[in-house]
């Protein structure tokens, strides 16, 4: 069997002074189907750009075989897929392409297809599928879950099972348990490496912080004791050695200075035996809770509605150029409800979203909004989010102080918020869009896929605000864990017949 073996490895970027990784040290087997997990903003796909050579470092990276990195960048959209896969896997028969894709239940018809008419969706899978037909080669794969529906997640999954020697990034615990047979932990602390799915990890991560906060605690009443036991035993010591030098009792009596100094320096040197257990004690505190993982309640203050329906649909269907996106529907969305819509890529569920929210879109049907609904949007695009958290505050009226808290309870560092949003990871965007959705007070909360590049704690963070607080929402999200946490009732959404 080879191996993947990182030694010592430090880096930061440049001009930065603080390290992302720190005398790393990971030995890996090029058999393993590892899922690579860890909080916004730790590393993750860095570390995968080391071991693609980006970035000068200091220790050693060596590797038996060569990567390949997921997403692959295509350059001509405009050429036919197969072109593109054959620049993916030159040396892949038709065939070879033609039996992947059928794993992934992707039609043969999308191979002649403009690479840039296929969905997201399709692009992962096709792509994925090529990666794998270069034989010899360790796959970096860089949450391909962003652009998967559930069915996706679901095919690709079992697909990835079936296959080993890869890297995976992704925050969808359920798709992560169904096709990982190691975990890469990339903690506040250090990174490990351990057997098994995530939900096995999770289990033992939990256990182990568990167990360190038993111990911290009984570490701190027992520094507690032993300091007391030191203050009473140093009084003593010099009450004896006061003694000492006396000139007897008040009757004058003989004064054995040999005796009270041997009395005196036992309690010497029992002080100096609990100053060295205390030491010990304190020592062994310091190592306990460096990889403990905060996730402070959130809290939200949404707006009570004046009546029991907020939204009314009947019927309703959105059109481009006159052609049906979806069959018609008919829903109702009521106080304190989570209505979940769902369907495949290209059903039309952001479209619908965008209706709610006020965009003008050609449809038919009905859609009634309640009159003075205000509603509170997260879009799925990041991509304009640009300039300094303190002018985004601003700019979205929305109290900067209350906003940063909130950030800071996402795991947000302080020294953040001196960045540019344009710097932060795709993870921390996101965060940035519901923190300012949590900001506004609203009477309906409508999420398109709120959970994209987001990390699990701050997914488990969201699902008990949701949960807490009863909010009345219409969303998005294909992660199956949250959407069963979160969700009161779903409105499946199917494609029109006319296409």
């Amino acid at each position: 069997m080879s191996s993947i073996n990182i030694e010592n490895l430090t880096f930061a970027y440049p001009g930065s002074y603080d390290n992302i990784f720190e005398d790393v040290n990971i030995q890996m087997d090029t058999d393993w189907k590892l899922g690579f997990v860890g909080r916004n903003g730790r590393g993750k796909t860095t570390l995968l750009q080391l071991l693609q050579g980006k970035y000068p470092y200091s220790g050693r990276i060596s590797s038996s075989v060569p990567f390949s990195y997921f997403p692959y960048p295509v350059q001509d959209m405009g050429l036919p897929a197969e072109e593109v896969l054959q620049q993916v896997c030159p040396l892949a028969e038709e065939w070879e392409l033609l039996r992947e894709l059928s794993c992934l239940e992707v039609e043969p018809e999308v191979l002649w297809r403009p690479f840039g008419t296929l969905s997201n969706g399709e692009r992962t899978k096709v792509l994925l599928a090529a990666l794998f037909l270069n034989e010899g080669r360790f796959l970096l794969i860089d949450e391909p879950t962003n652009h998967l529906d559930a069915r996706a997640r679901e095919l690709t999954a079992a697909y990835l099972k079936r296959k080993k020697g890869f890297i995976l990034v992704s925050h969808d615990r359920r798709f992560l348990d169904g096709c990982v047979d190691h975990i890469l932990a990339l903690n506040k602390a250090n990174i490990e490496v351990q057997s098994g799915n995530f939900s096995s990890w999770m289990e033992n991560f939990q256990r182990q912080q568990g167990f360190e906060l038993a111990r911290n605690e009984r570490l701190k009443k027992d520094i507690g004791r032993l300091r007391q036991a030191a203050k009473r035993t140093a009084v003593w010591s010099d009450r004896v050695e006061a003694s000492k030098y006396s000139n007897g009792t008040a009757n004058r009596e003989f004064v054995d200075r040999g005796f009270i100094g041997h009395q005196s320096a036992k309690m010497m040197k029992r002080a100096k035996t609990i100053e060295a257990r205390t030491r010990r004690a304190a020592e062994e505190k310091a190592g306990l809770l460096k990889n403990v993982e905060t996730a402070e309640q959130l809290k939200i203050a949404p707006l009570e509605y004046h009546a029991d329906t907020l939204v009314s649909v009947s019927d309703l269907q959105i059109s481009y150029g006159g052609k049906g996106v979806f069959a018609p529907v008919s829903f109702t969305v009521r106080q304190g409800e989570r209505v979940a819509l769902e369907g495949g890529n290209g059903t039309g569920k952001s479209s619908l979203l965008k209706l709610l929210t006020g965009e003008h879109l050609e449809h038919t049907g009905s859609l009634s909004v309640g009159s003075g609904l205000v509603i509170s949007y997260v879009p799925q695009d990041t991509a304009h989010l640009r300039g300094n958290l303190s002018d985004f505050a601003e700019e979205s009226r929305i109290d900067e102080a209350l906003f940063k808290a909130i950030l800071r309870k996402m795991d947000f560092e302080r020294m953040q918020f001196e960045k540019n949003m344009e710097d932060f990871s795709d993870g921390q965007k996101k965060k940035v869009l519901i923190a300012k959705s949590l900001c506004q007070r609203a009477h309906l909360y409508v999420w398109d896929e709120p959970l994209n590049f987001i990390d699990i704690y701050s997914r488990m963070q969201i699902e008990q605000l949701i949960q807490a607080f009863s909010l009345t929402m219409v969303f998005v999200e294909h992660d199956g864990a949250f959407r069963e946490a979160a969700a009161t009732k779903a409105v499946p959404l199917r494609k029109s017949r006319q296409d």
